[in-house]
């Protein structure tokens, strides 16, 4: 079972393909995943069982100590980043400081390169929190997940732990008024003998009617690239992720196609 754990609370500046020079932060455990979500096809594997190393989260002042070093070594060498994105091995606003730090970062951004962007890369299963909700509307790139249109399909790609409501979760990203990305990975295969494919006509069009409902800034179609934990999962081919974005385009919303 593939296991790619990020080690740092600070890492990269890494290659992104949809973000550019993207320097991460990594608000949860060194050690382990820990997540509200337990993707089939996350590249952090499986979320650990109940043998699990014991989980420390990095304190607020240590993260902000963390990125100011790296900002400012990257300024001196003239190699600011295009973005800096909270990822990481989990669910970023998990955090219980989250907020804060959202503040902490956009100074520190101010301060050492005022012309990167802020991201945050979330499964959206927080965002029914008020502050949580705020502090997203305060970053440049709000990138929220939905895989698809479907409870069920969901429920088995996603595998969301403790209470999701998908019809909630849609009135929630409603209400950034657009002021938010949606990112959906498209894949097909099988997990546990059950099927699995969220790039059917059917899948495609239902999504569509929520995406355009919801009505964000751009849309993030992509499929997946590194291994997976569960190993009969198989890409979406490049010809049918161009037909999804042109599905999107012609709601008149941007669309940005990953292979």
């Amino acid at each position: 079972m593939p296991t790619f754990l990020f080690d740092k609370i600070v890492f990269g500046p890494v290659n992104s393909r949809r973000l550019g020079v993207s320097l991460g932060i990594n608000l949860l455990p060194v050690n382990r995943k820990v997540c509200s979500f337990d993707c089939i096809y996350c590249e952090c594997g499986l979320n650990p069982g109940s043998n699990a190393p014991t989980s420390v989260l990095p304190d607020r002042d240590e993260i902000k100590d963390a990125l100011e070093t790296k900002l400012s070594d990257m300024n001196a060498t003239g190699t600011p980043p295009d973005v800096i994105t909270f990822a990481g091995n989990g669910e970023p606003t998990l955090h219980p400081q989250f907020p804060s730090i959202i503040d902490d970062t956009i100074a520190l951004r101010n301060q050492y390169c005022p012309n990167a962007k802020v991201a945050v890369l979330s499964n959206a299963s927080r965002i029914y929190s008020p502050s949580i909700f705020n502090a997203l509307l305060k970053v440049d790139d709000n990138i929220l997940k939905l895989d698809s249109a479907n409870p069920d399909t969901i429920r088995i790609l996603d595998r969301p732990q403790g209470h999701f409501d998908l019809e909630e979760t849609i009135g929630y990203l409603k209400s950034f008024n657009g002021r938010l990305i949606i990112q959906t990975l498209f894949v097909k295969g099988t997990f546990n003998g059950t099927l699995i494919d969220n790039s059917t006509d059917q899948e495609v069009e239902a999504w569509l009617r929520l995406v355009e409902y919801i009505a964000p800034r751009e849309v993030m179609v992509y499929t997946i690239e590194r291994d997976t934990p569960v190993h009969t999962l198989e890409k979406v081919s490049p010809e049918r992720l161009d037909q999804i974005a042109a599905l999107v385009k012609s709601l008149n919303i941007k669309v940005q196609v990953s292979y």
